[in-house]
């Protein structure tokens, strides 16, 4: 007897079941709701009507970064929202991803590429492996300010525009998401920096230096001093918080006020002072310095806004900001701890115009939206290919739905009755034919059409400079024509005692400002030691970051043989030479395993090298797991290497070095090569019994180390 749908059917009775019994293969409707999804080979082509499609994509489209939904990404939508908005930001899982696709080149066009010259397929390697204070700590030891960089430095022109792997389908590394990533994974464990325990001391180094300005070039001397050794450091602020532009210009959107107080703090750890609400040429003046301070360092920045004629007389009453007025504001009311006193965003509302086109200005519309704009166009002279904001930052304004009218320069303002602002007449420029590409004179000119533009609020954002009062505060120091500070290769100027860098020397970027004061640092490291006699090499030898965690002690014993470190060469291609054995102790590896060697009458002409791929694995080039030696034992004599193992021994004597030998199963040549290891210095002798390619056929390796019995003798 059988059962099937709700009957009993006897199946003697089969020739009646299968002509009269109901249908069971039927599919019905239930099934076909709950299988309407499954694949199904169709018979005709799909026939949809365009209106039920898009009341479908309602239902089904997903937010992403390249839609056009103005109600996801239209910068109206971000009032007060300061959220990071970053296109290169990080997760953890993304980091890692992203850091094994770096070819990891010998001559990393990144590193050449970087004014700060860090070491950035080191600290990529180090986030593949997720030594993420590895990698920390390599992005630091060249630039105090890391995380800073990170979030702000336009990649695209610097490292991440000259990444090899450029060319290919998934496109350059993310360079500045991962130094974000890695300095802020670093920044959570709250470990203070310490001087490394050969920094200098004495009444040299306890002479006080006067910093003026707290943005980055200030910050970068105060750092790399404090690492030297210096005890007596004092950072003079006019503001009441340190960090600068990227404390008070650059939005919480892309450059958070928690990372730029963490790097002040890493200066704080060194004993530098910060002295806040101190201003050049109210509170002292450069010669008043000099008076308490051996040296003096001016890092300031260009706080005077460039201001068009028409706009003279006209303030944020009107509704006319300048990016000086704007930005700081923005900064105090939206950053948390940037300010001592609760603020508000200043209240902008419809249609406002940024004038400009620089990365400046495209901080002014990120932030114009948050306050309140409904709508944000940014009116520049030049074209759209020529506009001066890097690719990093014109992407999020794009994203943001805001309007662009290129060729169009201010030409008249327009005042209501009230006097505030109700339009901007604007002028519309001829872009000229040139073969000077690269020169801007003459190439616009009017073009006598005119166009007015209804607003409520205009920021202009035209660049800055060095206000007239200011120049005469900094005296004896001196400008150029262009307006910035003039200074020698030293950067000193105007006296061997003031040093200076940053904006006001000509940066003009976050990370050159912050090589500026890292090679100041130097300068008057030297200066200051020549005061006490003392010769200091001409070549910056700046120290790396320290912290407690360099310090942990971990050496580990072997058989009696204490290794600095677990980290070594094992006896392969990396160690086919003394010199390449050297390199890896200079690098701070704690032992080497020499490439095993023979008598002389044993050597052996090696095809070197022979590497295969590990076979775990089907991936190749940056993602392979793992080489294979295969290659025959050294082609260099026994007397090669007991003069390298001497020579290593005597200049790393903490160093650990095992000679790896090999000979025939003959007594006398296994005392030989044994007593002549030991003498030269070896710490222990490895024994190679298990080479099986090559040499098991001259009666060594695996031929001795296959006979247990053998090996015991031996």
């Amino acid at each position: 007897m059988v059962k099937g749908e709700g009957r009993t059917w006897d199946i003697e009775d089969l020739t009646n079941i299968l002509q009269n019994a109901p249908r069971v293969s039927d599919i019905d409707d239930e099934e076909n709701a709950i299988m309407h999804a499954n694949p199904r080979v169709p018979k005709f082509a799909a026939a949809v009507p365009t209106r039920i499609t898009r009341r479908q994509q309602e239902h089904f489209r997903r937010s992403s970064a390249f839609s056009r939904d103005r109600q996801v990404h239209h910068g109206s939508v971000k009032h007060k929202n300061f959220d990071d908005i970053k296109m290169t930001t990080l997760t953890e899982r993304a980091a890692v991803v992203e850091s094994a696709r770096c070819l990891k080149c010998a001559d990393a066009p990144c590193t050449r590429s970087c004014p700060t010259s860090i070491d950035i397929k080191m600290f990529i390697q180090c986030i593949a492996t997720k030594n993420y204070y590895g990698a920390a700590k390599a992005i630091l030891d060249n630039n105090p300010v890391g995380l800073s960089c990170g979030m702000v430095c336009p990649t695209s022109e610097l490292c991440v525009g000259s990444c090899n792997m450029a060319a290919t389908e998934e496109g350059p590394i993310n360079i500045s998401g991962l130094q974000e990533f890695a300095c802020s994974e670093f920044m959570k464990l709250g470990i203070p920096q310490t001087r490394n325990p050969d920094a200098g001391t004495g009444p040299a180094f306890d002479q006080p230096v006067a910093i003026v300005g707290a943005g980055p070039a200030g910050i970068c001397c105060a750092n790399y001093l404090g690492r030297l050794g210096y005890s007596n450091i004092n950072v003079f602020e006019k503001s009441e918080m340190a960090g600068g532009l990227s404390s008070y210009e650059i939005p919480q959107f892309r450059c958070h006020y928690d990372g730029v107080r963490w790097e002040v703090r890493l200066c704080e750890d060194l004993g530098v002072k910060f002295n806040y609400n101190k201003a050049l040429g109210t509170d002292f003046t450069i010669e008043t310095l000099k008076k308490d301070h051996a040296a003096v360092f001016l890092g300031i920045g260009l706080y005077k806004a460039k201001k068009a004629s028409m706009f003279e007389g006209l303030g944020p009453e009107h509704g006319v900001w300048t990016s000086k007025e704007f930005l700081p504001h923005v900064s105090e009311a939206s950053k948390p701890g940037c300010s001592s006193k609760k603020k508000s965003l200043p209240a902008l509302q419809g249609h406002v115009l940024v004038l400009g086109a620089g990365d400046t200005a495209f901080d002014c519309v990120g932030s114009a939206f948050r306050c309140g704009a409904s709508r944000v166009t940014c009116v520049f002279r030049k074209s759209f290919t020529d506009m001066r904001a890097c690719f990093e930052e014109r992407e999020l304004c794009i994203r943001e739905c805001t309007d662009f009218l290129s060729n169009a320069a201010p030409h008249k303002v327009h005042l209501d009755a009230s006097g505030k602002i109700e339009g901007l007449e604007i002028m519309f420029q001829d872009q000229l034919d040139t073969d000077d590409v690269a020169s801007e004179v003459g190439k616009y000119r009017e073009a006598g059409t005119t166009h007015m533009l209804r607003c409520s609020a205009v920021i202009t954002a035209f660049g800055c400079e060095v206000a007239e009062d200011m120049k005469t505060a900094l005296a004896p120091a001196a400008f150029n024509p262009s307006g910035f500070l003039m200074v020698n290769g030293k950067r000193q100027c105007g006296a061997p005692w003031l040093f200076a860098g940053g904006d006001i020397t000509g940066a003009t970027m976050t990370v050159e400002a912050a090589n500026e004061g890292k090679l100041a640092a130097w300068s008057i490291h030297e200066y200051l030691q020549s005061l006490h006699k003392i010769v200091v090499s001409p070549t910056p030898q700046l120290p790396l970051f320290h912290t407690a965690i360099d310090d942990v002690d971990v050496s580990v014993t072997m058989a009696g043989v204490r290794f600095p470190n677990p980290f070594g060469l094992a006896s392969a291609p990396c160690s086919t030479s003394a010199a390449m054995i050297r390199r890896a102790f200079e690098a701070g590896w704690g032992f080497a395993v020499t490439k095993t060697f023979s008598l002389d009458e044993n050597l052996v002409t090696n095809v070197s090298p022979r590497i295969v791929r590990g076979t775990y694995s089907h991936k190749y080039g940056p993602h392979q797991p793992s080489f294979l030696n295969i290659e025959l034992i050294t082609e260099k004599t026994a007397a090669y290497w007991c003069k390298a193992m001497h020579e290593l021994k005597r200049d790393f004597p903490d160093r650990v070095i095992v000679a790896s030998v090999m000979v025939g199963y003959v007594k006398e040549d296994w005392q030989k090569i044994c007593k002549k290891s030991v003498e030269a210095g070896a710490d222990i002798v490895e024994l190679n019994l298990s080479c099986p390619h090559g040499m098991g056929e001259a009666g060594m390796g695996l031929a001795c180390g296959q006979d247990p019995a053998i090996v015991e003798e031996i």
